[in-house]
């Protein structure tokens, strides 16, 4: 009778059969990845629940009152952050808009060969560490350098040639350009990060590929490899936009905190999260309500716009597919 053939397994080879160990160090991580994913519903949940109970006395007193009015004054009872919600999206955008081009063209010059291995990764280096710069710094460089560097050109706007869209008043102290250009200094290094991430994960044969049916290097670049990347470039403004829409500390000392809404750049402007911070530390229970719902009103704006964001990322995914 013949034996049946055994494969010899060398002990020291990695292509070995799992162990008991092995079993368990996965079951385990599994179950902590699980865990881990229940308490950051659970998180998310009891935030949404805290501020949605603190708030409900607000909206029933209030109603869409809030949302629609525009006059913000304790004294007479009148609540209303309408400015705050356009003055949140509006220098949000215009961020977004300077820090993506800015932070995919610098994306592309780091990784596309423009510069030696070394001498990029030391630029992305540097970029990266604009992250790490408190908020309240980036306010008080607003506030002693591009504040003034702005003025004399409102100056010479509004007096050589008169009132025109979007330069409409003249600075005289923080506005929304400045605080939007802070802003974008502030999420460039999240949109240049990402998308440096998502050029390289493109597989350089794709660019030879490219190469080699005649193309010149920007052709290559801008027909092949950004549209390879667009997904993860897209990620990386929807990350910007999120945090854009959610920082408090240099927009509370640039933007102007004014209750009005206006399409000049230079006009003083409110955030949410700028009306949350300087007006907490002394209000009171009414205000707070009121507060409350202009946190929730925060939240789902951010929602939306990451619900939206992550339904254009798989339209295009399943479109490069």
């Amino acid at each position: 009778m013949n034996k049946p053939f055994v494969v010899p397994v060398n002990p020291d080879s990695a292509c070995q059969p799992p162990s008991t160990k092995d079993f368990l160090v996965d079951r385990t991580f599994r179950a902590l990845a699980r865990i881990g994913v229940v308490l950051i519903l659970a998180l998310v949940f009891a935030l949404v629940f805290e501020v949605g109970r603190k708030a409900l006395p607000g909206m029933e007193k209030h109603g869409f009152d809030v949302l629609l009015g525009s006059v913000w004054d304790v004294n007479q009872g009148k609540y209303g952050i309408l400015p705050a919600i356009w003055g949140t999206l509006y220098s949000a955008f215009i961020a977004l808009l300077i820090a993506g081009v800015f932070g995919v063209s610098m994306a592309i010059f780091l990784t596309q060969d423009f510069l030696p291995t070394k001498l990029a990764a030391l630029f992305r280096t540097i970029v990266e560490l604009l992250a790490a710069i408190p908020s309240v710094v980036y306010g008080l460089w607003g506030i002693y350098v591009v504040i003034p560097a702005i003025r004399p050109l409102t100056t010479w706007l509004n007096g050589e040639l008169g009132w025109i869209p979007f330069f409409g008043t003249s600075l005289s102290g923080p506005g929304l350009l400045p605080a939007a250009l802070v802003l974008a200094i502030m999420i460039l290094p999240t949109i240049a990060a990402v998308s440096q991430d998502a050029l390289t994960a493109v597989p350089m044969k794709t660019k030879q590929a490219a190469y080699g049916m005649g193309t010149t290097h920007w052709e290559a670049i801008l027909k092949v490899m950004v549209p390879s990347a667009a997904t993860g470039i897209f990620g990386s403004l929807v990350l910007g936009l999120g945090r854009a829409l959610g920082e408090t500390m240099a927009l509370a000392m640039l933007v102007g905190n004014a209750n009005n809404i206006s399409l000049s750049l230079f006009a003083p402007a409110n955030t949410l999260a700028a009306l949350l911070a300087l007006n907490f530390p002394e209000a009171g229970p009414n205000e707070i309500e009121v507060l409350m719902y202009a946190a929730l009103v925060l939240m789902l704006i951010t929602l939306i716009v990451n619900i939206f964001g992550s339904m254009i990322m798989m339209y295009a995914q399943r479109g490069n597919r």
